[in-house]
């Protein structure tokens, strides 16, 4: 009886084996279904930030070929580069290069769309990034919606010509200037010297100044001047002191500070953002950098969140495909070789990306390039529509006030009055 029962046991697993394939062979596991081929896609891109053709072949289109090569994106050329223009002649766009603060700018053109909702098709990971480049994004909007993504944050530095230190014996800038070292270095270096006037230092504009303060001249949620108070009475003392210098303040408004310090070499200190590629340019120039200046009650804070950001555009008859996109520009391989190659911030948080900053770049080695990261940048407010002209209306007041044609209390009065009646002139 026993090995009747175990027989019968076997032939029970056996069979619960063999069943299934109907007594015959083991069935062949399944294979995945192949991938549908797909139809060529090819995207249009409008820049109105730097995204040159090498960018666009390293960072977009080379990635694309080895995981989408049926994308391919190409640059849109026009004439004047004018986006209302292009938007105006109903043209393809698919992908937009864009500075944050003048999207408010572009709300209207109904050109801007919420990519969260094709982010989570792909299931795009936003925890790699620095949460606060994002939210700065999403404040442009109504209601919370990320127009885009930034593919370069920008930094501040101060560039310091060394000739000019060594030819009258000031010792080089330290990290963790405040502005009012930076003015004290500043007063030593603006002298006539051999026929030529040399500024010590230059801030670039009073724009520049402001952006660590996280003005922005127009509410952007009310659009009403913001041009009152303490904080730009503090703006406008910063500026005064820097270009009331004896010698200081440039022959013209119209000057370009870059071109200032790289080509005129008359400036020995230039506090301004990324200008590597034109340092590129002049390899014969004795350069370095430090860490930009400080307000006294803003420590370690260097100008508000600077974001060129690349944007799908809501008239995409490829949303899907643009959103590929964005997936391969923001992979950890791409971002190492932007901000490597490019010189540019990635936004993502890990400190590799930091580390690596620069690394394949010639014209930074032996610069003193930790000095940039030891600021962050501040919280920028939400951005108004009126903000580029408010900003200029702010700029020439500003400019009457330094060249004492003004006192600061009438300088800041008529820039209040006339940012809010330009406001009013030019709302629907």
């Amino acid at each position: 009886m026993k090995n009747i029962a175990i027989v019968s046991i076997i032939g029970v697993l056996a069979g619960s084996l063999t069943g299934c394939a109907g007594g015959g062979a083991p069935e062949s596991p399944k294979q995945p279904a192949a991938e549908k081929p797909h139809d060529p896609v090819t995207l249009k891109m409008f820049t109105t930030q730097p995204f040159n053709k090498d960018d666009l072949s390293n960072l977009i289109n080379g990635p694309l070929q080895k995981k989408y090569p049926y994308i391919t994106v190409e640059p849109i050329e026009t004439p004047n580069n004018s986006l209302t223009q292009y938007i105006a002649t109903g043209e393809p766009m698919d992908l937009l290069t864009i500075y944050n603060g003048h999207i408010p700018s572009y709300k209207d053109f109904n050109i801007f769309t919420d990519i969260t909702p094709l982010a989570q098709k792909i299931s795009f990971d936003f925890g790699r990034f620095d949460p606060r480049s994002l939210e700065t994004v999403r404040a442009i909007s109504d209601k919370g919606e990320l127009y885009g993504i930034p593919y370069n944050v920008q930094f501040n530095a101060v560039y310091y010509n060394k000739d000019i230190f060594d030819r009258f014996g000031v010792a080089y800038p330290n990290d963790g200037m405040t502005w009012e070292d930076a003015i004290r270095i500043g007063q030593k270096l603006t002298r006539l010297q051999d026929g030529v006037q040399y500024r010590g230092l230059d801030p670039e504009s009073i724009i520049r100044l402001m952006y660590p303060l996280s003005a922005t001249v127009v509410d952007g949620k009310t659009n009403k001047s913001l041009v009152s108070g303490e904080l730009y009475r503090k703006l406008f003392e910063t500026g005064y002191q820097i270009y009331s210098i004896p010698g200081n303040k440039p022959a013209k408004w119209s000057i370009n500070s870059t071109n200032a310090f790289i080509k005129d070499r008359n400036v020995a200190m230039f506090a301004g953002v990324n200008i590597f590629n034109s340092l590129a340019q002049y390899q014969d120039l004795n350069w370095d950098l430090a860490q930009y200046p400080s307000y006294k009650d803003k420590p370690n804070v260097y100008g508000m969140y600077d974001l060129h950001v690349m944007t799908i555009s809501k008239t995409s008859k490829y949303p899907d495909e643009a959103m590929k996109v964005l997936e391969v520009l923001f992979s950890d391989e791409v971002q190492m070789m932007s901000t490597k190659e490019t010189g540019r911030v990635s936004p993502l948080k890990d400190p590799k990306f930091k580390a690596a900053f620069g690394a394949d770049m010639p014209v930074l080695k032996g610069k003193s390039i930790p000095s940039i990261f030891k600021s962050q940048p501040a919280s920028a407010p939400p951005f108004s529509i009126h903000y580029p002209k408010a900003r200029d209306i702010l700029s020439n007041q500003f400019q009457q006030y330094a060249d004492d044609k003004k006192d600061m209390n009438s300088a800041l009065r008529d820039a209040d009055e006339l940012i809010n009646q330009y406001i009013l002139e030019n709302t629907k």
